[in-house]
């Protein structure tokens, strides 16, 4: 926070010294009770004065439920900035609601914390400032035992401010994440109290080394009883240890024990293990305080010629980067959807991911956790407004606390692999105003909270590495044409990783003719061709990737720019690249054209060909385009076919155009990982592929030429939900024809009507021209597909959704809310 000292915040803080507990905390006994404020708050935007006093009436503000973002409904301002959307997020706005303090937390201390708020949050309890903060992506919290009535009428007020923020990409606005909670006694944990490290893995053991901070507000002295166990999956307790000491009041004193683990089993990629520790806080013979804490056993390390270790085996990082909204919901944080996003990318082969370029949600490292994929934990963007940093902060003061809370919030997490403190910083990497020095500053607080694991900062201009800026950091991190070069060069003893590649661009079914000769020849369409041949000037399109890996053994891996669409930064039509094309600004797209899926998660071509290299051993192929070109009749229309074996025939209505083989030596990186037959005439029917590998046939696979649209299909991805306000379904919409082939050209307007425990949370479709709003009941289908996003109430039953369209025989799908 850029102000703390005005309510003594930084005080406070200070006192609580903020260390990591990795999973969120509930009801564990009655000393510590933690809820999560969802439900029951009042929400208006704009400027209103008195909007913290408790006397203010607020009926006529709107009711939400957390998480909020006010800007996702819209309008789109149709001549506004499409790199950060075409959305309302600039301004500000107010939160209300009543807190239930009962009578018996008097005596406790209890604590608000905030996983995000954009921006520049307030915090009043009963009409009096208690806290405030900057950063609105980082994770924070304020002690507010002294503002309550316990037993009484407690009123809580948030001012969230996007006006002083900047950012090159959609933020998102309000409280965006989750609120909770927490109640303990004087003596307890600190809020993210504990640090879990394993100095020593052995086969045979290992050691797990466990520091808990306890905060002591008693009045008085005290010695405490710090009790340990370690429980594996079964709930069977395998290790126990404890460890005594003195707490002076008003003070946060760590305690360490040192446990023996026999027999670890490791955490890693295909078996994410995860072990939980029970911790009890014993006083004067009582319980004082209990929690648990998840943790991994596992070994990691960078070898600058052979890449990155995981447990002493080599494993290639095949990882993406994803900004932080979730296209219809905005930047409203739900579990569900960032799980449903890892299974995506983990289907197509990924382990790894970046969350770029701001500190993430907590329940997205508790995923990465579960499912088994590292995570390259990135805290800023830039050093400036992006990171809410003005004119008057202290560089310093705003380093520490940022950095603090990001990394001691994060570090139990076995999942964690690198840190990195920045991303494209022009100033400093050129060590303008300070740079290297501001560099210097963050690293340094990374390695003082965790000194574990190796730090970065992830750069993208090549000659100012010949400045060594590279010396104040452990990892190479480079986005893009091999820019990575240079830094070799100069410093071969550290690895290195291409923390951004590819920017291929590409729109979801849609193909243009011929085939780019330059990857850069966009088009007047406001489209780009599916043929995953474009990038921008300053990338390269996927294959490059695959080949410089395969001819450099010791690049780590990647992570591609960008596993989804997200709101924002469309290259190539963002606002001054179409007003050089001979448009306004209203022909700018209001989302990317990066994906290797679309905003709502359809899956583009690009995916099948990331699949087709990263999993290997998994038989796929894929045909694309579709095959509806009445007007391409008599013409050639290039196949391209994306798989895992190495050669494949085609087959045009049983006629065979030859076969096709990848070539791996080809300099031409395409020839490598497609195979493409570039020359076939059209004639509507029926594409057939059969593919081998070794020789061996591994299957085949059809596309047909699709009828007129007759009815909708409705899929959900999941049937059952929880009845917890926050879970999802995604209901894919499809047009079929008579035949129940997909219609590839299908443009309908769909109505949709939902009855029961639930509501349609967002709407959407993939296309980065659309301006129809994510929250309705209509949805046009984009080449013959949409998405509609079901969210659960807070009571169980079924929900029916239907899908309607004019001349289309109807659909309807049932989710069933437990």
């Amino acid at each position: 926070m850029a102000i703390e000292s005005k309510v003594g915040f930084v005080k406070k803080v200070s006192l609580l010294i903020l260390l990591m507990v990795s999973s969120s905390i509930f009801s564990f006994s009655q000393n510590r009770t933690s809820v999560v404020l969802s439900n029951d708050w009042k929400f208006k935007k704009g400027e209103i004065a008195g909007a913290f006093q408790q006397d203010l009436n607020d009926s006529g503000w709107d009711a939400v439920t957390i998480p909020h973002d006010w800007a996702i409904a819209g309008p789109f301002i149709l001549d506004g900035n499409g790199s950060t959307g075409k959305l309302p997020w600039k301004g500000q706005g107010w939160y209300r609601r009543a807190l239930d303090i009962p009578a018996s937390a008097a005596g406790k201390r209890l604590y608000l914390i905030f996983d995000g708020v954009m921006a520049f949050p307030k915090i009043y309890i009963n009409g009096k400032l208690a806290g405030e903060w900057d950063y609105g992506y980082n994770s924070f919290f304020i002690d507010i035992t002294d503002f309550v009535n316990a037993g009484g009428n407690n009123l809580l007020a948030v001012h969230a401010d996007t006006r002083e923020f900047d950012s090159r990409w959609y933020p998102g606005a309000g409280i965006y994440r989750k609120v909770q909670l927490l109640t303990v006694d004087p003596v307890h944990v600190a809020v993210w109290g504990t640090q879990v490290i394993t100095p020593i893995v052995k086969p045979h053991y290992a050691e797990v080394r466990i520091s808990t901070t306890v905060n002591n507000f008693s009045g008085s002295k005290d010695s405490v009883q710090i009790i340990h166990k370690i429980l594996a999956q079964t709930g069977s307790v395998v290790a126990t240890g404890e460890v005594a000491g003195w707490v002076k009041n008003g003070q946060g004193t760590a305690l360490e024990a040192t446990l023996t683990l026999l027999n670890p089993i490791r955490w890693d990629t295909e078996n994410p293990y995860l072990y939980s520790i029970q911790t009890e806080v014993v006083k004067d013979g009582q319980t004082v305080d209990r929690y648990n804490t998840d943790f991994g056993v596992r070994t990691m390390r960078f070898d600058p010629d052979h890449g990155f270790f995981l447990n002493e085996k080599r494993v290639q990082l095949k990882g993406v980067n994803l900004h932080h909204d979730h296209g219809p919901l905005g930047a409203a944080f739900y579990p569900r959807a960032m799980e449903r996003q890892f299974e995506i990318m983990k289907s197509m082969g990924v382990n790894a991911i970046r969350n770029s370029h701001n500190t993430a949600a907590p329940e997205m490292l508790d995923l990465c956790d579960r499912m088994g994929l590292l995570f390259f934990n990135e805290v800023f963007d830039k050093y400036d407004a992006k990171a809410g940093i003005q004119e008057d902060t202290d560089f310093e003061a705003f380093a520490h606390r940022n950095i603090r809370n990001f990394v001691i919030r994060d570090r139990n997490h076995p999942s964690v692999f690198l840190w990195s403190v920045g991303n494209e910083i022009p100033d400093v990497q050129n060590n303008d105003n300070n740079g290297f020095q501001r560099l210097h500053t963050m690293v340094n607080y990374v390695r003082k909270y965790d000194p574990t694991r190796p730090v970065t900062l992830v750069n993208d201009q090549m000659n100012n590495a010949s400045r060594r800026h590279f010396d104040y950091y452990d990892v190479h991190c480079w986005n893009y044409a091999r820019r990575y070069r240079l830094a070799r060069q100069m410093e071969p003893n550290k690895s290195v990783i291409i923390s951004e590649s590819a920017s291929t661009v590409s729109t979801r079914g849609f193909y243009e003719f011929p085939l780019p000769e330059d990857k850069t020849a966009f088009t007047n369409s406001l489209q780009v061709s599916s043929y995953d041949l474009h990038a921008p000037w300053w990338a390269e399109i996927a294959d490059d990737d695959f080949m410089w890996q395969q001819d450099e053994a010791y690049i780590a891996g990647e992570f591609v720019w960008t596993g989804f669409d997200y709101l924002g930064e469309p290259t190539p039509y963002d606002n001054e690249t179409v007003r050089k094309m001979g448009f306004t600004d209203k022909a700018a797209s209001r989302s990317s054209y990066f994906g290797i899926v679309d905003l709502v998660g359809i899956p583009k071509d690009r995916y099948y060909l990331y699949k087709s290299y990263w999993k290997p051993d998994e038989d796929m192929i894929h045909i694309l385009p579709h095959w509806n070109w009445e007007d391409k009749t008599g013409q050639a229309v290039p196949i391209f076919v994306y798989t895992n074996g190495d050669e494949a025939e085609l087959f045009l209505n049983g006629q065979s155009q030859g076969k096709r083989r990848k070539n791996p030596t080809s300099d031409n990186s395409v020839e490598r990982f497609r195979l493409m037959w570039k020359d076939v005439i059209y004639r509507p029917g029926e594409l057939k592929v059969v593919a081998y590998k070794a020789g061996r046939k591994i299957g085949e696979k059809t596309l047909k030429t699709a009828g007129n649209a007759t009815q909708l299909r409705l899929t959900p991805d999941r049937t059952t939900i929880k009845s917890d306000g926050q879970d999802l379904s995604y209901v894919l919409v499809e047009a079929l024809d008579a035949a129940g082939n997909t219609v590839p050209l299908a443009m309908d307007r769909i109505n949709l009507t939902i009855n029961g425990a639930g509501h349609i949370a967002g709407v959407g479709n993939g296309n980065p021209q659309s301006f129809e709003p994510f929250q309705a009941s209509v949805v046009n289908l984009f080449y013959g597909k949409a998405m509609v996003i079901v969210r659960s109430e807070n009571s169980a039953g079924p929900i029916q959704l239907e899908a309607s369209a004019k001349g289309l025989k109807k659909a309807q799908t049932n989710i069933n809310v437990e």
